[in-house]
């Protein structure tokens, strides 16, 4: 399982690195996200893909599984949502100011000579 799961990282972080190349400021936006998906795939496969109960006291289990993975990975999905919040705001403020979301007409370096 962990091989299947390293291929789908492998391909999440490959298309992510694709999208932020792009110029368009919403790819980017979603090359973002897709990077977030894979890191958070990832810290959940090298933390191991075990089956177990759960991490609770006075449970009588012979194996339990281990919920920092699953405490880091909520962490940090809470944050990209935030961020990715904050790039989508500013990529409307920038579009409604500049008219465009390409992301070599938003350098303005047309009247800085």
């Amino acid at each position: 399982m962990e091989i299947l799961m390293a291929f789908v990282i492998g391909i999440l972080f490959m298309s992510a690195t694709y999208l932020m190349l792009s110029k368009s400021l919403l790819r980017i936006i979603v090359g973002t996200g897709l990077l977030s998906h894979g890191a958070h795939m990832l810290i959940l496969t090298m933390g191991g893909l075990k089956r177990g109960a759960a991490p609770l006291l006075g449970e009588n289990a012979p194996s339990y599984t281990d919920p920092i993975p699953q405490a880091l990975i909520l962490t940090a999905i809470v944050i990209s949502f935030g961020v990715t919040a904050f790039f989508l705001v500013l990529a409307y403020r920038a579009y409604q100011e500049l008219g465009t979301d390409n992301m070599d007409r938003m350098r303005g370096t047309e009247g800085n000579d």
